[in-house]
């Protein structure tokens, strides 16, 4: 019977051992946290009235691959559609609006652990005069949340902050 008595203790005194150790924070890696697919959800950047450069309802996607390469799309979700249901005959101004609208670029990353930032090696880009430019972008994570400055604009501000949240 005392044997029944020392057994019925010992899954309390487990369970007490077992939540006394700690239990280590995230120890992924920024790059570890940082690789997957992206949902834009909002930027800093504005036009010249004030308005959000890529209007109410923008969509995007940024992926950061494990091996280091890296998309980024952003588009305003009220470009028109063109007239001649064909991208090569568009008018000056469905042209104008998708370019002014829209903006691709891809490439190469590192992450910086220390600095907390990650270094975009831009390839190509629907911008040509961002192709073959190298951008250091300081970066947060905060649960599903990634958050990054761009610290040069294609639209010609000094910085903008974007948001993007993790695509589920």
């Amino acid at each position: 019977m005392k044997r029944s008595c020392a057994y019925a203790a010992m899954p309390a005194f487990v369970s007490l051992s077992v939540s006394a150790i700690p239990i280590p924070a995230n120890t992924e890696t920024l790059k570890q946290q940082l690789v997957g697919t992206w949902t834009f959800i909002s930027s800093t950047t504005k036009l010249p009235d004030g308005s959000p450069l890529w209007g109410a309802s923008p969509k995007g996607l940024t992926i950061f691959t494990e091996n280091g390469r890296f998309v980024d799309v952003i588009v305003r979700s009220d470009r028109e559609k063109f007239a001649s249901n064909n991208r090569l005959r568009g008018t000056s101004e469905e042209n104008k609006a998708t370019a002014q609208g829209t903006i691709s670029v891809f490439g190469t990353y590192t992450v910086d652990e220390a600095g907390k930032s990650y270094t975009a090696y831009i390839e190509g880009s629907s911008y040509p005069n961002l192709e073959g430019t190298v951008q250091t972008r300081p970066f947060t994570i905060s649960g599903d949340e990634l958050t990054f400055t761009n610290p040069a604009p294609t639209s010609g501000q000094p910085s903008s902050q974007l948001v993007f949240r993790r695509a589920k």
